[in-house]
């Protein structure tokens, strides 16, 4: 091998050597700090653009859970107020039975109409109070509402109106009735009975559509654990092995220095040839 002066051959391949480990020992660096193995494009094009389109889906199943968060509240609050109006009805068929009875006298029967006037008058609050963000399924105001249930916003679940307003096609009993006499509560229980099955018909039909979205969140959410999973899957770092590698290198770049510094000195030893 030629020792010359004016180049250092030996030099030259240990500094090469020894950027490259620095860039290899950079992006290990970065992978530990970061967990990624892909945080860029530059780490690998098709890899990260896949892992872009699943992060994108990942964000539209966020809204999708958000409409459908929102369905099943509205629903739960309905369901809710449903079942109280519910037991105030079974309430109402009691003070109306008893006052089907002809031998109550005037001082008994107006207590009695007092009292289901009282549960009417409840009756319709809480169906207009049955509110939940704007939504009310059972005042009428909805005759359906829509939520996306994909990431597409192609597909969507319908919760239905349940118009449970006194007078209604539901609520048949009139916002207007009275027991104050034997006959009037005879009529009125015969109404009454129909409204009863009515509004457990409808809350049936609201307890299936609010299952149908819980069973949809449910499987909306899996969806997003299995897209999670699947990024991590691409782009994730294994953090062992960057590890071993991380050792590894950095005994290489202590090695790379000391033979960078070797080949350095190796001119000076001109200097003896000459005394």
């Amino acid at each position: 091998m030629t020792i010359s002066v004016r180049s250092n051959n030996p030099a030259l391949v240990a500094l090469q050597n020894l950027n490259s480990n620095q860039e290899s020992l950079s992006t290990v660096q970065n992978r530990v700090s970061s967990g990624l193995a892909v945080a860029q494009a530059r780490d690998g094009g098709a890899v990260w653009a896949v892992a872009q389109g699943q992060r994108s889906d990942l964000n539209a199943l966020a809204a999708v859970r958000m409409s459908l968060d929102r369905a099943q509240s509205i629903a739960d609050v309905a369901s809710t107020a449903g079942t109280t109006v519910s037991n105030l009805l079974l309430e109402m068929k009691e003070k109306v039975l008893a006052a089907t009875d002809t031998s109550l006298d005037s001082t008994s029967r107006g207590l009695l109409d007092n009292d289901f006037k009282s549960l009417l008058k409840q009756v319709s609050q809480i169906i207009q109070d049955a509110t939940f963000d704007g939504a009310n399924l059972l005042n009428g105001s909805s005759a359906s509402l829509r939520f996306m249930a994909n990431a597409d916003s192609s597909s969507f679940i319908t919760l239905s109106g349940q118009d449970m307003t006194l007078g209604g096609a539901i609520m048949t009993l009139a916002s207007t009735a009275s027991i104050s006499t034997a006959t009037l509560a005879s009529s009125v229980m015969t109404t009454l009975a129909s409204t009863i099955t009515n509004v457990n018909q409808a809350l049936g039909n609201l307890g299936s559509q609010s299952r149908q979205i819980s069973a949809h969140n449910s499987f909306v959410s899996r969806l997003d654990d299995a897209l999670t999973s699947g990024i991590g899957n691409l782009v994730d770092a294994n953090m062992s092995k960057e590890s071993a590698r991380l050792q590894a290198l950095q005994i290489q770049q202590q090695l790379g220095t000391q033979a960078l510094s070797i080949a350095n000195q190796a001119p000076s030893t001109i200097l003896s040839l000459f005394r």
